[in-house]
């Protein structure tokens, strides 16, 4: 056994990668991969903060040390007890100390050739914000442009259905990136954690092949798209869907149908709207929303709200929109996108 610290380049020599933290510090952001075995629980780690704050930090070390061995001892007997002698974990906490430094010496003890992540998890974030700022400025993208209800994220699952590579930004930040984008049910990653899940994307592509990405603004409802990436969308060749208005149109009472289940929640997210809309139109909107009359909606939303403001921000945001391609579209359903799709998939 080597028993040295090692580094997040050496995490594929490892049979698994164990997360010793708490299950809420796991949930905002973990290596790819990582199982969680928590030597403290979320409450365990509040009450050792406190008594080490409050009493003294041998006495934190004490009770910690204690809650610390009864939950090694039982993820030792339930976790790993049918591990074979060549089972080879890394473990990782917070900066690489005491909490996986316990855990690692315990598997040692056993017999395995358990490591600690030198570092722990700032070793891996710190590698994260390295690798997509050396990374994004060399991503061959190709970014796909169009108003609200052009139908660019059913594009780009079309796109990658047919062979190329695309990057979903949205589905890595579960947010559709506008005012009614949140999805049901679905939260939001923590900025880290989108991070981490954007790197792993990137993981899986060939950089010598072009990326098909929707063109997005700085944030993607509440998490915002790294700064080395947005700078490269904003430079990166453009092609952009010119689809009617009718197609458009139908294209959202579709795909927004769902909107309508909650008449009182559209009418709430609406009201996010007040700083930009006279109290009016915004009152009409929302009567619109509570009686479920979708059509005139979002025919007043593109019209009044979707359409200026992509007409403001896409020459302010976009380097080349002057030079996109443009490709037409008058239809809009599946059949439609997939053959939008291969339309612009041709394109040199």
């Amino acid at each position: 056994m080597s028993h040295k610290p090692t580094t997040v380049e050496d995490l594929p020599a490892f049979s698994v990668l164990i997360d010793v933290r708490t299950p809420a510090e796991y949930a905002l952001d973990h290596i790819p991969g990582a199982i969680n075995c928590p030597v403290l629980s979320d409450d365990e780690r509040r009450i050792v903060g406190t008594t080490y704050v409050q009493v003294s930090a041998f006495e934190a070390r004490k009770i910690g040390g204690a809650m610390v061995a009864r939950n090694i001892a039982d993820h030792l007997d339930l976790l790993m007890r049918d591990k074979p002698r060549e089972w080879r974990p890394l473990l990782y906490c917070w900066r690489g100390g005491m909490r996986s430094g316990s855990f690692v010496n315990w598997l040692r003890l056993v017999g395995w050739d358990a490591q600690q992540l030198k570092g722990g998890y700032k070793s891996w974030r710190a590698h994260v914000i390295s690798e997509l700022a050396t990374r994004a400025p060399a991503l061959p993208l190709r970014v796909l442009c169009g108003p609200t209800g052009s139908a660019k994220t059913r594009v780009l699952h079309a796109l990658a259905e047919q062979g190329e590579q695309v990057l979903d930004l949205e589905a890595l930040a579960a947010h559709r990136g506008s005012v009614l984008g949140d999805l049901p049910g679905t939260e939001q990653p923590s900025q880290k954690g989108f991070e981490t899940q954007l790197l792993h994307a990137l993981d899986a592509l060939d950089p010598s092949r072009r990326i098909w990405v929707e063109a997005e603004s700085r944030r993607i409802g509440r998490l915002s798209v790294p700064e080395p990436l947005l700078q490269r969308l904003r430079a990166s060749p453009i092609v952009e869907i010119a689809a009617t208005r009718e197609a458009r149109l139908a294209y959202l009472l579709r795909d927004y149908a769902w909107l309508g289940d909650d008449p009182q929640r559209l009418a709430d997210k609406l009201g996010g709207l007040r700083e930009l809309l006279p109290k009016e139109t915004l009152a009409s909107w929302q009567g619109w929303a509570l009686r479920r009359e979708l059509p005139p909606l979002f025919e007043a939303l593109m019209a009044q709200h979707y359409d200026p403001l992509y007409a403001r921000s896409q020459g302010r945001q976009f380097e080349r929109i002057g030079q996109a391609q443009r490709v037409e579209a008058d239809d809009l359903s599946p059949d439609g996108i997939a053959a939008l799709a291969r339309r612009i998939a041709s394109l040199s």
